[in-house]
């Protein structure tokens, strides 16, 4: 069906399967459902492209589902910011809606549910609940209140609606199994009591369903054919099945939950959480600041929607998470701004250059290509005078043969103008150059090394140019376990220069983008106004970051490395489990070490089945909680299901794997 397509992601050929097992194509429907509490940011770009490439594809409708139900955390600013960005992608959706549309009809279900016996109040407090949980290898138990009778569920639950309870006083349940293998099958909780002022609903309510309860219900409402997530939500579908067993009526579609891996870019945090925290600690100038990856951040840096959508198809639908390298983006903003941006000519660190035999007080218009790239683009005129500005590092006074800019007694080609050779310079008290004076030959024909851009000084325009580099110097900047993301701030990711441009660029509009030649991609930023242009660095013509990477200079390591990186992160760490508590103490140090390196790229959905390893498998164990502290330490929250594996580790006999379960405790 899918023609065109090389190959089917494996989302595509669940959707396929489905088709051929007759489904009606008219019953597609997908959504993306993102919390209004933060700006969406690169990462979020995938799910964004997965739903509503699906939507584009299948000719399938998208909703758009603001996931609202923390009043806590949610404001409308972030709707109108997520709606703007995903505009601004160039995607449609069908229907806005959001899951407090739905608060009314998650209620009577609740209610449904508490008369059904399959939901209950729980009146104790979240410490006695935990315990009562159980661990993944140990099964829960019963709490106090699993079996009040339907009559005061129903009553409590009636009260905890009118507001009769402050926060934390009640929760409602659903009633499953406490024994489940699962623990978020040990009567996951439904609702709780938060008295804040929705941003939709006002106070008129003061209970909110969980996502989990939310999530699924409102698919079904919506008639949601595949409700498609990140990976951390696998555990969550036999909730989510559980859910919807309970209210489904066989006469309607039955939405299906799959999961994908999340996008994660190297140089860059992902977090909401740690994305205001630079927002509120000033770090950077708001959401929108051109050093963030949020969508909005990129658009004013200068990043267009095809540049973006086309790094997500590029990375493409896997079903294990991997970091991508933020140079993959970098390159794909190039290739779109090469083929769209118009040239100009622009300099940033000026020095003067006077051209002694051009007759003073005369100047020329001179054609200029505005992209070689695309011959529709045509010519614009540059002016042309006796003293122009050049870049300080286009001239030396002595050079190599491989220097081929401006030196003394050298030639060179002024862009779009003439052949000018360097007779000799003026300098201040100090020895700095301020002067370099040269001749000009109107034979352009000859054939030169070197050419220069260039502005005429008379003409030139002064802007301010913002220089932006990667906002992070690590690239991972919240792995690591002895040091906050914060400590990995670079200091010089702002430059602001004053800089002289050529005068077609007097009135470019807010979002212009173009190519300074010889110098990289830039936009017209907000700030900007007609008696102050401001102009942001979209990205260099090439990966300087390339060249200062560390690079791996051993020819033993690099003929080991391919055959390490043939096996996942988790299945190398696994191997160290047998022998972990064995080993000699030097080489448990280094096998620690290198568990630590591994478990960097391992998600925690792959590491949270080890918790059930038998209790006689030590080393297991072990290895388990030294990748743990990893993810701890990379900014992973702690659970009850984390808080349980722990708790039972303190309690063991084993001396080494206390040791580890205390260094994360």
């Amino acid at each position: 069906m899918l023609e065109e397509r090389k190959s089917l992601n494996f989302i595509e050929q669940i959707i396929e399967e489905d088709l051929a097992n007759g489904m009606s194509k008219e019953d597609l429907r997908f959504r993306f459902p993102p919390e209004p509490n933060g700006y969406l940011h690169i990462g979020h770009t995938k799910a964004i492209g997965i739903s509503f490439g699906l939507g584009e594809y299948y000719n399938a409708p998208v909703n758009l589902r603001f996931d609202d139900t923390n009043p806590a955390k949610e404001e409308q600013e972030y709707v109108d910011a997520i709606k703007e960005d995903i505009a601004w992608l160039g995607y449609k959706w069908d229907k806005e809606l959001f899951s407090s549309d739905y608060f009314q009809q998650l209620y009577e279900w609740a209610v449904y549910f508490i008369k059904e016996g399959k939901a209950y109040v729980d009146s104790q407090t979240s410490e006695a609940m935990a315990e009562q949980k159980g661990t993944p290898t140990q099964p829960g138990v019963d709490g106090p209140y699993r079996n009040r009778s339907i009559a005061e569920n129903l009553d409590l639950f009636e009260r905890m609606k009118s507001g009769e309870f402050e926060e934390g006083e009640h929760i409602l349940r659903a009633k499953i199994n406490m024994q489940h293998t699962n623990m978020l099958m040990r009567d996951p909780i439904m609702y709780r009591v938060l008295k804040k002022h929705h941003h939709r609903t006002g106070n008129d309510w003061c209970i909110y369903p969980m996502y989990d309860w939310t999530h699924g219900e409102s698919d079904y409402i919506e008639q949601i054919s595949h409700s498609l997530c990140s990976l951390e939500f696998k555990p969550h579908r036999e909730l989510y099945d559980w859910f919807l067993d309970q209210v489904v009526d066989t006469n309607k579609l039955r939405p299906k939950q799959r999961e994908f891996a999340r996008l994660n870019l190297s140089y860059t945090i992902m977090s909401k959480r740690k994305l205001l925290q630079l927002v509120n600690e000033g770090i950077v100038t708001g959401w929108d600041d051109p050093r963030m990856p949020t969508i909005s951040g990129l658009r004013r840096r200068g990043y267009t929607p095809n540049a973006i959508r086309k790094f997500v198809e590029t990375v493409g639908v896997a079903k294990r998470e991997n970091v991508i390298d933020v140079s993959l983006l970098e390159f794909c903003i190039r290739e779109d701004l090469n083929k769209t941006a118009p040239r100009v000519m622009a300099v940033l660190n000026p020095v003067k250059l006077v051209i002694t035999n051009y007759p003073e007080g005369k100047e020329e218009w001179l054609d200029a290509e505005n992209n070689q790239e695309d011959k529709s683009a045509g010519f614009r005129k540059v002016p042309f005078s006796r003293e122009l500005y050049i870049e300080k590092e286009d001239f030396k006074e002595e050079a190599s043969n491989k220097f081929f800019r401006l030196k003394l007694g050298g030639e060179v080609r002024l862009k779009n103008a003439y052949i000018i050779k360097a007779e000799h310079v003026k300098k201040d008290a100090d020895g700095n150059i301020t002067e370099i004076h040269c001749t000009y030959s109107e034979d352009t024909t000859r054939r030169v090394k070197g050419t220069l851009h260039w502005v005429s000084i008379k003409h030139a325009v002064k802007a301010e140019v913002r220089e932006y580099d990667r906002l992070f110097i690590d690239e991972a900047p919240d792995s690591h376990p002895d040091k906050g993301f914060m400590e990995f701030i670079n200091p010089n990711s702002l430059k602001s220069i004053e800089a002289f441009v050529e005068p077609s660029l007097e009135k470019a509009k807010v979002g212009d983008r173009f190519q300074f030649q010889r110098l990289g991609y830039f936009n017209v930023d907000d700030d900007s106004t007609s008696e102050h242009l401001v102009f942001n660095k979209t990205v260099g013509l090439r990966d300087t970051w390339a060249k200062v990477k560390p690079k791996n200079n051993s020819n033993n390591n690099q003929q080991k490395q391919p055959q390490q990186n043939n096996r996942p992160a988790i299945e190398q760490i696994k191997s160290y489990g047998k022998k972990y508590d064995r080993l000699p103490e030097d080489k448990q140090a280094k096998a620690k070490s290198e568990i630590q390196e591994l478990a960097k790229n391992v998600s925690y959905e792959e590491l949270e089945p080890l918790f059930n390893t038998s209790v006689k498998k030590s080393g297991t164990r072990i290895i388990t909680m030294i990748a743990l502290g990893v993810l701890l330490e990379k900014g992973l929250e702690k659970n009850e299901t984390i808080h349980a594996f722990i708790a039972k580790a303190l309690e063991d006999k084993n001396a080494l794997l206390v040791t580890e379960a205390h260094a994360i405790s």
